[in-house]
């Protein structure tokens, strides 16, 4: 899969689907689907164009919801889905000035070469949101590419959406949030190095970086790790802001690997979430604390025991 910070200079015509796809869910993954089939038929190359930061990360950024995904982990699921061709656009204020008709003229038409371009029903595009479906399917009579709106996806009768996976996953339900996405919700970083506090009480914990500070779920979660082999191993994970050791901590993803010891900092894992065992809590000290972490592990041993 090719790989592109804004639009190259030449190119051969493709097929698009536009959007953030932040979490890629059912709803996106219909849609990468539906663009995929479209060009195997017509002989062009399946491309997604997408946006960073994320348009309300830039116009509210205190007011943006948590990310689902960051773009590593959307990389992988649209080449994993038979994206050829990814667009990056940087979403910036000389971008939000462009208006709707140089959208489609200059970018989608000249720029990317469009042939066909599926987006959502509720698509909004251009300066002020000005641009929507009806103006977009009549350019595309005009510049010469079909444009087809994507039906929506529903679970138990609701609209699939990335804000649908935000509230189950805030309310802790991950297997509402798994029917959602078709998967486990997972976080992938890279293992860094921290402050080593979980080897000086006796559990040792990798420290995954994560890209945004902002999570859409916190606490203490029984979790399988992916990345150290053929299979995936399994553990116990606190994601949140360690009240204990930190007044005012950031948020923090670490994981105590269950029968596990070596180096594995800088290797790039993606850990899943598969049940919540309870929420991030202040203790009163670390011995508190620790007694606390060896219950979680019993808790989350028991869970893959029972499974």
């Amino acid at each position: 899969m090719l790989i592109f910070r804004g639009i190259p200079a030449d190119h051969t015509p493709v097929a698009l689907t536009i959007g953030n796809f932040d979490g890629v869910h059912l709803g996106h993954q219909a849609m990468l689907e539906r663009m995929t089939a479209a060009a195997r038929a017509l002989g062009l190359s399946p491309c997604v164009m997408t946006f960073e930061p994320h348009p309300r990360e830039y116009f509210t950024p205190e007011q943006a919801p948590a990310r689902l995904s960051n773009l590593r982990e959307k990389l992988e699921l649209f080449e994993k889905a038979g994206v050829e061709r990814v667009f990056i656009l940087r979403f910036n204020h000389r971008f939000a000035q462009v208006s709707a008709e140089n959208f489609i003229d200059r970018i989608l038409a000249e720029g990317l070469r469009a042939r066909w371009v599926l987006v959502g029903d509720d698509f909004r595009f251009g300066a002020r949101r000005a641009g929507d479906f009806s103006m977009l399917q009549e350019a595309g009579k005009r510049c010469g590419f079909g444009v087809e709106a994507m039906h929506s996806v529903t679970v138990e009768g609701r609209r699939v959406s990335s804000t649908l996976v935000r509230e189950a996953l805030a309310n802790s339900d991950l297997a509402l949030a798994e029917r959602y996405l078709g998967r486990h919700y997972s976080i992938s970083g890279k293992v860094v190095h921290g402050e080593s506090l979980g080897r000086k009480i006796g559990f040792p914990t990798a420290n995954i970086q994560m890209k945004h500070n902002k999570p859409p779920l916190a606490g203490i979660f029984a979790v399988e790790v992916h990345g150290l082999g053929d299979k995936p191993l399994q553990g116990a994970a606190s994601l949140g802001v360690r009240p204990t050791v930190h007044d005012k901590g950031k948020a923090t993803l670490e994981v105590f690997l269950f029968d596990f010891d070596g180096d594995i900092y800088n290797k790039h894992l993606r850990v899943d979430f598969l049940l919540k065992l309870r929420d991030e809590m202040k203790f009163s000290g670390l011995d508190a604390l620790t007694a606390q972490i060896a219950a979680d592990v019993e808790n989350a041993k028991k869970y893959f025991l029972n499974r």
